[in-house]
């Protein structure tokens, strides 16, 4: 991972900032390429080459469902691939559709630079997804998720981790330990990539004195998790994990003492000590990103924008 002031080590113009990658959330990183979406607007982007690729899901508003996506590269082809799924978001909307409705699972390969349905291997219909950030881990994307059903007339929900696998495109599940099934709401467990396997951090408490614990994904069927260390920080107020280094530490922002500015900080599990990256923000000012990073020179056969909308490529010069 590369930490740092991202123009000193990749400059952009400012007229593809403002343009494009303004504003833009993170789906995830894979074979050292960023996926951003924004307005409608999904990016592939290499910020070592400055290229990027702008593609269009065609997402259409509508109360009763949600829209989550999916990025990764294919382990065999190593060719990006993006994931769509439409769901029913609210458990009520659930018994005024029909069953003769399939979730809408679409899948978008840069090589065609088209979409294209998926109709096998889909997740239930109960199956809710979180609302933060999934992530890539060797080719297979995972998202936090809820399993919704009714039981004598009440809802029972469980926590869960759906994965897609951007090579075989089949779904599957991973198991969480036990205590985060249905103790723990998703809004407290985030996924992660070290090191090419899956790290789960559990937030204990989000005010005064965060507790965070990290688990990683063991190989096996089903596979499970182990319990790797606790981060407990009394003389720092946590606020978010952004991401590991390859080291095992992690890149978390906290608060200052004067509760006026946050700072990114490395924490070293192996000697629980915290060290300042030297990069801060006022509170009010706009957020810290941090995202995992490899060299790649994927993208460099694309003009330096490409876009992708309803079947139809066009090129745009932003030099």
């Amino acid at each position: 991972m590369y930490h740092g002031t991202l123009s000193s080590r990749f400059p952009l113009t400012l007229r593809l900032y403002d343009k494009v990658l303004k504003g833009q959330k993170k789906i995830g990183s894979s074979h050292g390429l960023l996926c951003l979406y924004r307005r409608g607007k999904i990016v592939i982007w290499n910020p070592l080459i400055t290229k990027l690729v702008v593609v269009v899901p065609n997402v259409a508003y509508d109360k009763m469902f949600k829209t989550v996506l999916g990025f990764g590269v294919c382990r065999e082809t190593i060719d990006p691939k993006i994931v769509k799924i439409r769901y029913i978001d609210r458990f009520k909307d659930m018994d005024n559709v029909t069953s003769s409705i399939p979730r809408q699972v679409e899948i978008f390969t840069l090589s065609t630079g088209v979409w294209r349905s998926l109709n096998s291997n889909l997740p239930r219909k109960s199956i809710v997804f979180g609302s933060g950030d999934g992530v890539c881990v060797d080719g297979v994307y995972y998202w936090l998720a809820t399993d919704r059903s009714t039981v004598d007339a009440e809802i029972e929900a469980y926590n869960m981790i759906i994965s897609f696998d951007m090579t075989s495109e089949e779904f599957g599940e991973a198991k969480l330990p036990d205590n985060f099934v249905y103790e723990s709401s998703m809004w407290d467990l985030h996924v992660y990539n070290l090191r090419e396997s899956l790290v789960l951090v559990k937030c204990s408490a989000w005010f005064d004195d965060p507790v965070y614990s990290v688990w990683m994904m063991e190989d096996g069927v089903p596979k499970s998790f182990t319990k790797l260390y606790t981060i407990h920080a009394p003389d720092a107020t946590i606020m978010k994990i952004h991401e590991f280094r390859k080291s095992g530490e992690l890149v978390m922002e906290v608060i200052d003492d004067d509760r006026e500015a946050r700072s990114l900080v490395v924490y070293d599990p192996s000697l629980k000590h915290i060290s300042n990256l030297g990069i801060s923000r006022e509170t009010h000012n706009v957020g810290i990103y941090v995202h995992s990073y490899m060299e790649t020179l994927l993208l460099l056969d694309q003009p330096s924008l490409t876009i992708f909308g309803n079947g139809i490529r066009v090129v745009e010069n932003l030099i």
